[in-house]
């Protein structure tokens, strides 16, 4: 199973459903354009993140396909260091096992003139969206949503994550009908047990995925 991680907007918390998602299936990781950060990356921090591999079989972290220097949207950056991402570079890994694949900011944040992230996307990937709560989420997730569906792919599952509204998720979930995985709340830190234990809330959704259509 490939899963898709994308998110609303730019620091909703999809390294750490990353995480959650990673530990919960002992998936494999990639991260395909990283823009700055290059010595904390996503890659590293969910490596610090997860601890099944202490268990059981080793998490394989695939090589970014871009990384940029400069924390910015990824066309910026790209152009910053000289160079232009393309599309057909960015070569998904193979592997037997299920795989993660984090986006960067949201589904439209620009790669280059033509593409954005939206454009990662390929028809046998589970797309789960973040959610975080703030003024005019509401539209941005389903906005979201109405997007990768315009895209002719569905989205197969939502996480809320920080400090929950009820009223809120039960309107998101109600309109699209989509199934929420989980949600994640607004903890003080993240470290390893606090991701085990999100990853074994999550794990029954997670794998009901992979008997669905979508």
């Amino acid at each position: 199973m490939k899963i898709f991680i994308t998110g609303i907007s730019t620091d909703v918390g999809k390294t750490i459903s990353s995480a959650i998602i990673v530990e919960a299936l002992e998936a494999d990781y990639w991260k395909p354009v990283q823009a700055g950060d290059l010595d904390n990356s996503d890659s590293h921090k969910i490596k610090n993140l997860i601890s099944h591999t202490e268990r059981s079989r080793s998490t394989q972290f695939y090589s970014n396909a871009y990384q940029l220097n400069t924390p910015a949207s990824p066309h910026l950056a790209a152009e910053i260091d000289g160079i232009t991402i393309d599309l057909k570079e960015i070569k998904e890994p193979k592997t037997d096992n299920h795989l993660v694949i984090e986006g960067a900011g949201g589904i439209f944040v620009p790669l280059n003139q033509n593409d954005s992230i939206i454009d990662l996307i390929q028809p046998d990937y589970k797309v789960i969206v973040v959610s975080r709560h703030y003024l005019g989420s509401i539209n941005h997730t389903l906005l979201t949503v109405e997007a990768i569906k315009n895209r002719g792919f569905e989205v197969a599952g939502i996480v809320f994550s920080g400090s929950e509204n009820k009223s809120t998720e039960d309107l998101i979930l109600h309109k699209t009908g989509i199934k929420c995985i989980g949600r994640i709340d607004e903890e003080p830190y993240f470290d390893q047990n606090v991701i085990r234990e999100y990853a074994d809330l999550f794990r029954h959704n997670l794998l009901s995925l992979e008997k669905s259509k979508i």
